[in-house]
C-alpha cells in the first residue's frame, strides 16, 4: 500500500515574516466562542486558544475597522427576519476570523498538529472553491504576523490531503505572488493526489526550480506516479537517475514502490532484479517488500518460487502473516488448484493464524471458477457458522456462478439472504443479475433490477445497459431495444458509440440494413464519432445481404475518417467474395490488407484457402498453409476441414487423410466435421469396409460422432447390398440415443427398394414404426411398388395390413 506523506511539526517551514504582535482582542474571542464545533471535546484546540485569550495567555487578533455585531443587537428586523442579512454575513466571516486566528496562534506556539485539525474542520464546512474567500482573509487581516507563513502553508497542505486539488493550487499560486515558499510536505501531499495524472510532473519541476529539499517520500511519489501511468520506463530510467546521484541513498520504500509497479505489469523478472538491488545495498527488507514479489510470482503462475521466497522470509525473522498466506492461497486459485490450498490454511492454523474474510472470499471464488458452486456454497456455510459475515464480493461470486448453472431458485435464495443481513449490493453484484437474468432470456426481471439499482442511487454504467440492450437484440426484439437507446439519451444518461453498436449489431444480424443504416445517421448527427466496430457491423450487414459494392465503399469511408481497417475489416469483406464466387476480389483485398500491414489471422487464411478449393486451386491452398506456419499463425480445425472438404470435392483420398494427419501432428483434435468429410469420401469412392472400419475404431476410441457419420455409412450399405450390416447400425443409432427422422429411414428403404430388398426394407417400416415414426404416402407406395415388382402380393397384403393397423389407410394398388 503506497504511503501517504506525514507532516510533523518539525518540517522545515519558511523563516516568517518580521513585524509586530497584534494586540489582543476579546471581541474575536467572543465571536469565535459562538461558533465553536465539538465543544464538548476536551482536545479541541479552538475553545483552549480561546480560553487562553479570556485569561490573557493567548494573542488573539481582529482588525479594529471590522464591524462588530454585539450578541445584544440581535433581534428581529423590519422585514419580519431574525437577523439581517448584513449581521449574518458579518457573523459568519467573525467566525472564519477567529478560527484563522487561532490557527496563527497555535503556530505561534508549534501546535501543528492542532492547527491542521482546526484547518481541516474548516475546510470540510467550506467546501471546495473556498480558497480564494480564505486567501483574501489571510492577506487583508493577518500579514504582519509572524506565523503567517506557516498557515498559508498549512493551508495549501490540507487542501490537498482533502483532494481539493483546484484550492490547493490556488493558495500555492498565492504564497508565491506574496513571496511565500510553500514546504516540501505540502508538495508531497500535492504531488500524491496528482500521481495519476501528468501535472505531478509540473509540482516537481517547481521543487527544482525552487531548490526545495525533497523528503525521503517525493521520489516514492514520483516512481508511483510514472507505474499508476504505465510509464514504467521512465520510472525505471527515474530511478537509475537517482541511483546516479550521490546525496540520495536508496531506500526500502522507493525500491518497494518500482517492485509493486513492475510486478502489477507483470514484469516479475524486472521486480526480481530490484529486490535484488536491494539486498545488494544491504537494505533491511520488510514485509511489505517479500509480500510485494511473492505476489508478482504467484499472479505470474510461479507458486513454487513464491513459497521458496515466503520460506527466505522467515528466516529473515519475518513470519508469515494473513496476508502473505492470502497472496499464497490465491496462487494456487489462479493455477486452478483451489484443492490444494488447505495445506496453505491447516499451516496458517498450525502458527496461530485465522483465515479471515480474504481468504474465504479466494476459496469461494476457486471453487465457482472450476464450476463447483455446490463447494462454493458450502465453504458460505462454514464461514458463517464461524460467525464471519461474507462481504458483497463473495456473494457476487456466488451469484455469478449460480447464473451459469441456471440455478434460479439458489439466486433468489442468496438474494434474500443478502437483504436480511442489511448487505448493501454494488454496481458488480447488480451488473452481474442483469447479464445473468438476460442471458437466461429474462429480460423483464433484469429491467426490474436495472430500475431497483437505479432507486438505490446506484447507477448503471454502459457495461449494465449493454448487457439488456444486448438481449433483446438476440432475441430479435429491435423495436424494444431501439427505444430503450433512445430513452436512455432522452433521460440524459451518457450513451455512448458502444451501445449504439450494439444495436446497429442487432440490425444486421436480422439483415434490416435500413434500420442499421437510420441508426448510423443519427449517430452522425448527434456529433458522435462512429468507432471502427460501427464500420465494420455496417460492412457485415451489407455483406450479408450480397451489396457488396456498398460493403467496398464503407471499406474506403473507415480510411476517409481517419481509422486503419482491421483484419476483422478485410476478412468479412474476403468470405463474402468468396461467397459470391470471386475469388480474384477475394485475393486482391487479400494483397491489400499485406500492403498495408494488416496482419491476417487464422480466420482470413481460412477464408483464403476456401476461395482457392471453391476454384480447385488445392495446391496453392496447401501453400498457403505452410506460408501459415511461417509466419508464426497456427492453423486450426476449420483450417484443415477446409482443406480436406477441397480435397474431398475433387475425390483426392489420399490428400484428405494427409492432411487429417497433418492436424493430429499439429495437436490438433479432428472435429465431428472432420470424419463427415473422411467418411463420406470412402463412401462415395465406394470403399465401404474402409468406412466402416473407420466408424468402428472411431467409436471403439470414444470419439463423439454426430448423426452423419452412422447414416452416411448406412446408406452406402443400403446402396451397395449389405442390408444386414445397414439394419445393424441403424439400431445402433437409434440405441446411442440419436433423434432419426423420416428422412433417415426413406434414404435407407429407397436404397433397398431399388436393389429389390424389400423384406429388409420392411424391416426399417417396422423399426420406423417402433419410434413412432409413420411412412408418408410417398414411402408406402415405394415399399409397395416394389413388392408388386417381385410379384409378393402375399407380402404386399401383410404390409397393407400392418399400415392400416397403424392408423394408416391403404389406397388402391390396382
Amino acid at each position: 500500500m503506497l504511503f501517504r506523506p506525514k507532516f510533523r511539526p518539525s518540517c522545515r517551514f519558511p523563516p516568517p515574516l518580521p513585524g509586530p504582535k497584534p494586540s489582543i482582542s476579546s471581541a474575536a474571542a467572543e465571536a469565535a466562542d459562538d461558533f465553536l464545533i465539538d465543544s464538548s471535546t476536551s482536545q479541541n484546540p479552538l475553545r483552549e486558544i480561546i480560553t487562553l485569550a479570556k485569561q490573557g495567555r493567548a494573542r488573539l487578533f481582529l482588525p479594529s475597522n471590522r464591524t462588530r455585531v454585539d450578541r445584544k443587537s440581535r433581534g428581529t428586523t423590519k422585514d419580519g427576519n431574525f437577523m439581517g442579512r448584513e449581521v449574518a454575513s458579518t457573523r459568519f466571516e467573525d467566525a472564519r476570523l477567529a478560527r484563522l486566528e487561532t490557527c496563527h496562534a497555535l503556530a505561534q506556539e508549534g501546535r501543528l498538529e492542532e492547527m491542521k485539525r482546526v484547518l481541516r474542520q474548516m475546510l470540510h464546512g467550506e467546501g471546495s472553491g473556498s480558497a480564494p474567500s480564505l486567501c483574501e482573509l489571510l492577506q487583508n487581516n493577518f500579514r504582519d504576523w509572524n506565523s503567517c507563513s506557516i498557515v498559508w502553508d498549512m493551508l495549501a497542505n490540507v487542501y490537498a490531503r482533502l483532494e481539493m486539488i483546484h484550492d490547493a493550487l490556488y493558495v500555492l499560486s498565492k504564497m508565491d505572488s506574496l513571496n511565500m515558499q510553500a514546504s516540501i510536505f505540502t508538495y508531497d501531499s500535492l504531488m500524491y493526489n496528482l500521481r495519476h495524472t501528468d501535472m505531478v510532473w509540473d509540482i516537481y519541476k517547481e521543487i527544482r526550480a525552487r531548490r526545495v529539499s525533497h523528503s525521503e517520500y517525493t521520489y516514492d511519489i514520483l516512481i508511483d506516479s510514472l507505474c499508476k501511468q504505465s510509464r514504467l520506463q521512465d520510472a525505471i530510467s527515474f530511478f537509475q537517475e537517482m541511483q546516479g546521484q550521490k546525496e540520495i541513498k536508496p531506500c526500502v520504500i522507493t525500491l518497494n514502490t518500482l517492485m509493486s509497479g513492475l510486478c502489477n505489469a507483470g514484469l516479475v523478472e524486472l521486480a526480481k532484479s530490484i529486490f535484488s538491488q536491494m539486498l545488494k545495498y544491504g537494505l533491511h527488507l520488510d514485509r511489505y517488500s517479500y509480500n510485494t514479489l511473492i505476489h508478482g510470482l504467484c499472479v505470474a503462475g510461479s507458486v513454487e518460487e513464491a513459497l521458496k521466497l515466503s520460506e527466505d522470509m522467515e528466516k529473515d525473522g519475518i513470519l508469515l502473516d494473513v496476508v502473505t498466506y492470502n497472496i499464497l492461497i490465491n496462487g494456487y486459485r489462479l493455477l486452478g488448484l483451489i484443492s490444494e490450498v488447505w495445506k496453505l490454511i491447516k499451516m496458517m492454523i498450525l502458527q496461530g493464524l485465522k483465515p479471515d474474510l480474504v481468504t474465504y472470499t479466494i476459496l469461494i471464488t476457486g471453487h465457482c471458477e472450476k464450476g463447483d458452486v455446490e463447494e462454493g456454497l458450502r465453504v458460505r456455510r462454514e464461514v458463517i457458522a464461524r460467525g464471519i459475515q461474507l462481504n458483497i464480493v463473495a456473494y457476487s461470486v456466488l451469484l455469478s456462478a449460480l447464473f451459469k448453472k441456471g440455478q434460479i431458485g439458489e439466486v433468489h435464495q442468496l438474494l434474500d439472504e443478502i437483504g436480511a443481513i442489511g448487505l448493501h449490493m454494488d454496481l458488480v453484484a447488480y451488473s452481474i443479475l442483469i447479464h445473468g437474468y438476460c442471458k437466461l432470456g429474462e429480460i423483464e426481471r433484469a429491467l426490474q433490477v436495472c430500475q431497483m439499482m437505479c432507486s438505490k442511487q446506484v447507477m448503471p454504467n454502459s457495461f449494465t445497459h449493454g448487457a439488456i440492450l444486448s438481449s433483446l437484440c438476440k432475441k430479435g426484439m429491435l423495436v424494444e431495444a431501439r427505444w430503450y437507446l433512445d430513452n436512455l439519451a432522452t433521460n440524459s444518461q451518457m450513451v455512448d458509440i458502444i451501445l449504439y453498436n450494439i444495436v446497429i449489431d442487432g440490425y444486421a444480424k436480422i439483415g434490416d440494413v435500413d434500420g442499421a443504416l437510420e441508426l448510423y445517421e443519427h449517430i452522425l448527427k448527434l456529433g458522435l464519432s462512429p468507432s471502427i466496430v460501427t464500420y465494420n457491423t455496417l460492412i457485415f450487414a451489407f455483406c450479408k445481404i450480397r451489396k457488396l459494392t456498398v460493403a467496398e465503399h464503407f471499406l474506403r469511408q473507415i480510411e476517409l475518417n481517419g481509422f486503419n481497417p482491421t483484419v476483422a475489416t478485410y476478412t468479412t469483406l474476403m468470405d463474402a467474395f468468396v461467397g459470391a464466387g470471386n475469388t480474384d476480389l477475394m485475393l486482391r483485398m487479400f494483397d491489400e490488407m499485406i500492403e498495408k500491414a494488416v496482419m491476417p489471422n487464422v480466420i482470413t487464411y481460412s477464408v483464403v484457402m476456401k476461395g482457392l478449393c471453391k476454384q480447385g486451386r488445392l495446391q496453392k491452398a496447401v501453400a498457403i498453409l505452410n506460408d501459415m506456419h511461417i509466419a508464426g499463425i497456427c492453423a486450426d480445425q476449420i483450417t484443415y476441414n477446409t482443406l480436406i472438404q477441397g480435397f474431398c470435392e475433387v475425390r483426392n483420398i489420399e490428400m484428405a487423410f494427409r492432411m487429417h494427419d497433418e492436424m493430429l501432428q499439429h495437436n490438433l483434435m479432428p472435429t465431428p466435421v472432420t470424419y463427415n468429410l473422411l467418411i463420406n469420401i470412402l463412401c462415395l469412392k465406394g470403399k465401404v469396409d474402409y468406412a466402416e472400419q473407420l466408424l468402428n475404431t472411431l467409436l471403439d476410441q470414444g470419439v463423439g460422432l454426430r448423426k452423419f457419420a452412422y447414416t452416411t455409412v448406412v446408406k452406402a450399405q443400403c446402396a451397395k447390398g449389405m442390408p444386414d450390416k445397414a439394419i445393424m447400425l441403424f439400431d445402433r443409432i437409434i440405441r446411442s440415443g440419436f433423434e432419426v427422422s423420416i428422412k433417415d429411414f426413406s434414404a435407407a428403404i429407397n436404397r433397398l427398394c431399388k436393389r429389390n430388398f424389400v423384406n429388409e426394407a420392411t424391416i426399417f417400416l417396422k423399426m420406423m414404426l417402433y419410434v413412432g415414426i409413420y411412412p408418408d404416402e410417398e414411402l408406402c407406395s415405394v415399399i409397395c411398388s416394389a413388392f408388386i415388382k417381385k410379384n409378393e402380393l402375399q407380402s404386399l397384403f401383410a404390409l397393407q395390413a400392418l399400415i392400416v393397423k397403424s392408423g394408416i389407410l391403404a389406397w388402391d394398388i390396382q
